[in-house]
């Protein structure tokens, strides 16, 4: 028996299983998703894969740990609390909820529930486009009180996504108007454009503006909105389809960038 012991723990959200000696320290670990195998040291290279072959899916590589790349070094550098990545969807929404000790005794169902639960349900989708060189990032804060629900970074370049409860209605878009059922038309599609264009100048580089009707009945438009797509929810996978805009390279900085609270200050 080699005495080691093989210990599960998560990292950034991704599970990893550490290969430690009897007294706790660490000699390696496994890192599924990028079937890898880090060894702090090659001598016992043998039993730590002995001690890890029932957890093993499939060929691994095994060598030393992989350099940080500058993207990871900034996130290492950035303090937690200015680290938008751990944000949920919706997190600015459920945070006001948490806070408002009255919302429990209104007479009326709180909007900002309708539109929590639509940001949560697109927040799904995307979140299941994370990985694979894709980056997804929550309730990303505007000054002035303002925010991006979503921004998606990856090969396709960056998104800025808004979200427009629209469950079960009609919705009519004359640009820049957008009309949900009855209701009266806003010019909701250039709230989505300055946003797009904050973010850009936020990260200096282009991001392109999207509307996300989460259940819509129908939608109408005579003319496609001028430089804004407009997809419901179930649409949005259709993003990460094009690729050739950033290189992986761009995508990681770029997300390293992003994730960084203090850079939107000058958005």
């Amino acid at each position: 028996m080699s005495g080691l012991r093989v210990i599960p723990t998560w990292r950034q959200g991704r599970e990893r299983l550490q290969v430690c000696l009897a007294d706790g320290r660490n000699i390696a670990w496994y890192d599924r998703d990028a079937a890898r195998v880090s060894l702090l040291s090659d001598e016992r290279e043998g039993e730590v894969l002995e001690a890890l072959r029932p957890f093993l899916t499939g060929p691994v590589t095994v060598g030393p740990p992989l350099v940080p790349t500058p993207g990871e070094l900034a996130r290492l550098c950035l303090h937690p609390d200015d680290d938008l990545a751990p944000n949920r969807p919706g997190e600015a929404l459920l945070v006001a909820l948490d806070r408002d000790t009255g919302a429990a005794h209104r007479l009326r169902p709180d909007p900002r529930r309708r539109e929590l639960a639509a940001e949560q349900l697109t927040g799904r989708v995307l979140d299941r486009l994370d990985g694979a060189g894709r980056h997804v990032l929550h309730s990303v804060p505007l000054p002035g009180g303002d925010r991006i629900h979503h921004l998606l970074i990856g090969p396709g370049g960056l998104f800025a996504v808004h979200v427009l409860p629209v469950r079960r209605q009609r919705v009519r878009i004359t640009d820049p108007l957008v009309a949900v059922g009855r209701r009266a038309p806003r010019p909701l599609l250039e709230r989505v454009r300055s946003d797009a264009a904050r973010a850009s100048c936020a990260l200096t580089a282009e991001v392109r503006p999207v509307l996300a009707l989460a259940g819509p009945a129908g939608v109408e438009a005579a003319v496609p909105p001028r430089d804004v797509r407009v997809l419901t929810a179930e649409q949005l996978p259709g993003l990460v389809r094009a690729s050739g805009v950033l290189k992986p390279a761009d995508v990681e900085a770029l997300h390293a960038v992003a994730r960084d609270r203090t850079v939107w200050t000058r958005a």
